[in-house]
């Protein structure tokens, strides 16, 4: 073994999917890519993540407080990353970057039909904004779509790299301490 940088534990504890966060403040709409991020509960359905006052969701998270969390598939990696390279107070990165908002059911923040899974969101705790730039966020409603299990997604590796992730391994069966968990040990779609 060789010993890393403590600072590059997020390339080896990586939470799950890239995501893209959406955003609406005062009728302007803007989307960020987003690594940092984890589940905190499934009951109530705890996420959180990191927006930090450099980004320019934050602010409209902050005073909205909502957002919705989309997942995109591995064939939009290029625009993930594109999408994380310019900042919504310089461009409008729906009309940019070519993607189809839809009207969410509880938050004000769009859907991206191009993604895998969209979860809308409220923020359910603001305490460690300030000191950590955590917001965690209730899960409202979640929309997957029609080909979520066949669809592949981009997981960050650090530093520009990224993993799709592969063959699913289904061990529902085993999960006997945990078998009443809605979609335990199944693919999105359950």
């Amino acid at each position: 073994m060789r010993r890393i940088a403590a600072e590059q534990c997020y390339r080896l504890i990586e939470p799950g999917p890239i995501v893209l966060v959406t955003t609406c403040m005062d009728g302007e709409m803007n989307v960020m890519t987003l690594g940092f991020h984890m589940m905190v509960s499934h009951d109530p359905p705890l996420v959180a993540v990191v927006l930090g006052p450099w980004d320019h969701s934050f602010s409209a998270l902050r005073a909205t407080g909502e957002c919705v969390i989309s997942v995109p598939p591995a064939s939009m990696a290029e625009k993930v990353v594109d999408i994380g390279n310019c900042s919504g107070a310089d461009v409008d990165k729906f009309e940019r970057f070519d993607l189809t908002a839809l009207e969410a059911s509880h938050v004000s923040a769009p859907l991206i039909a191009e993604c895998v899974a969209n979860v809308e969101c409220r923020v359910a705790d603001d305490r460690m904004v300030d000191d950590h730039s955590l917001f965690i966020l209730s899960a409202e409603a979640v929309w997957i779509a029609d080909d979520a299990d066949s669809q592949r997604t981009l997981h960050h590796r650090g530093d520009g790299v990224f993993a799709v992730d592969g063959e699913i391994v289904d061990h529902h069966a085993r999960m006997t301490k945990w078998r009443d968990l809605p979609l335990a040990g199944r693919g999105l779609g359950g």
